[in-house]
């Protein structure tokens, strides 16, 4: 690879992490080319793109991106793959799913909305992190609920409610 052709890369990488913000560093060495092919087609699935990334190109790129990574440049040892997404435990889920068959892909780390995980050790936190559109669900879960509250104990009282609104307005007079 010409100096070039590294400085292209190394250019391509920090754009796409700076237009990622959920950012999985993986180690999927070892995998046949029938399971490389099955989690290939698992990202494409669950919109989750995977590239394979050499360390040094990696590393400079995120030195040159506007993001703290922390520790992460220090995982990069061995291979290394990339997974960016835009659900933040999609990734995840998609490597607890393919670890049920085989001991692979190993979690490096991830970066989530400027936080670091480091270790395949976080891979359960990581499965249980929400996802955006399930945050706004539950959130109008809850607003809902008092709501439809009160409009059952409106219909429920109905007539109730016109003799208390009589009496207040009586009591007012």
């Amino acid at each position: 690879m010409t100096r070039e052709e590294k400085s292209q890369v190394i250019e391509e990488l920090t754009a796409q992490l700076a237009d990622n913000t959920i950012i999985y560093l993986t180690d999927i060495s070892g995998l046949d080319a029938a399971n490389t092919s099955n989690l290939r087609r698992a990202c494409f699935k669950a919109n989750v793109k995977l590239a394979v990334v050499k360390n040094t190109l990696l590393s400079k790129a995120m030195e040159a991106s506007d993001k703290e990574f922390g520790a992460l440049p220090e995982t990069l040892k061995g291979n290394t793959s990339v997974m960016y997404s835009e659900t933040g435990n999609a990734p995840a889920k998609i490597i607890q799913t393919f670890r049920k068959k085989s001991n692979r892909p190993l979690l490096k780390g991830a970066f989530i909305e400027e936080a670091i995980y480091i270790g395949d050790a976080q891979l359960d936190a990581l499965v249980d992190i929400k996802s955006k559109e399930e945050v706004i669900g539950d959130i109008i879960g809850l607003l809902q609920s008092p709501a439809k509250n009160v409009i059952s104990a409106l219909k429920s009282s109905g007539g109730k409610l016109a003799g208390i609104m009589k009496t207040l307005s009586e009591k007012e007079g």
